[in-house]
């Protein structure tokens, strides 16, 4: 799934028309930090805008003109790509960032930073290594990350697991449950979240859940919006269909019909 899923991307089958999305799983040693590295490459004769649920993840990447951490962006992202292109990243997993990061991950919620704001000098050095090479950019990426791999830190495994309950169990839709089952206070949960991940775990487990929606109706899979709303932890369709709306942009009829 971390290389496959197509969650996040809406109306994956139209974007994929109009670029290629490469992704790669991490070294064994960066596994604990990183999710995977991705490129996005393009060649277009007219302006293509692809929309985008961001995970709750932070994101080092690199193109033609400009390189930065992107922290996570709440509301429906949108990128116009022209041209011919190449974007390539790497996706952290949830609080991966903050070892590399050092302070709360909440301070990059909806920002980017410039690689060198964060990194200093070596972050300028790396985007114009990483543009320079063009067989093996993941290679450079993870020439850098490794250099400066932090020390293991035990949060990150409490974050990991967290995580997994988010995306295993849809009966987990409460941040009450979700700190029960995990011995720890809601309160306690939410500033772990805070400052390794950046958001809510609120905020996450809608996210999840949507993702899930989207990609379910993107893949012809869904029509019953009653029962997915249930399946999905919701208290009732109305809810279901109001979320989807206000941040999908349509309703699931609507974005199913698209």
């Amino acid at each position: 799934m971390e290389t496959a899923s197509t969650r996040g991307i809406l109306r994956p089958h139209e974007g994929h028309r109009h670029f290629r999305l490469t992704r790669e799983l991490p070294s064994a040693d960066l596994a604990p930090w990183v999710e995977r590295h991705w490129m996005v490459e393009w060649d277009l004769r007219e302006p293509y805008t692809q929309e985008l649920l961001n995970h709750p993840t932070v994101n080092l990447a690199v193109e033609g003109a400009s390189a930065g951490i992107f922290g996570i962006r709440k509301a429906r992202d949108r990128r116009t790509i022209d041209g011919t292109g190449r974007v390539v990243g790497v996706k952290f997993r949830p609080g991966g960032f903050q070892p590399y990061f050092g302070g709360s991950v909440h301070t990059l919620t909806n920002r980017v930073l410039p690689l060198g704001a964060v990194f200093g000098p070596a972050g300028d050095a790396l985007a114009d290594a990483v543009r320079a090479e063009a067989e093996h950019p993941f290679a450079v990426m993870e020439e850098f990350l490794r250099a400066r791999r932090p020390a293991p830190d035990p949060q990150l495994d409490v974050v990991a697991a967290i995580v997994r309950t988010m995306l295993d169990d849809p009966a987990v839709v409460r941040v009450d449950e979700l700190a029960e089952r995990h011995a720890m206070s809601p309160r306690t949960l939410q500033r772990l979240f805070r400052r390794y991940v950046g958001v809510s775990p609120k905020w996450v487990l809608q996210r999840y859940r949507l993702h899930e929606a989207a990609e379910r109706i993107a893949e012809g899979r869904d029509g019953d919006w009653a029962a997915t709303a249930l399946e999905l932890g919701y208290f009732d369709q109305a809810h279901f269909i109001r979320d989807f709306k206000a941040l999908v942009g349509a309703s699931p009829a609507q974005y199913a019909g698209a």
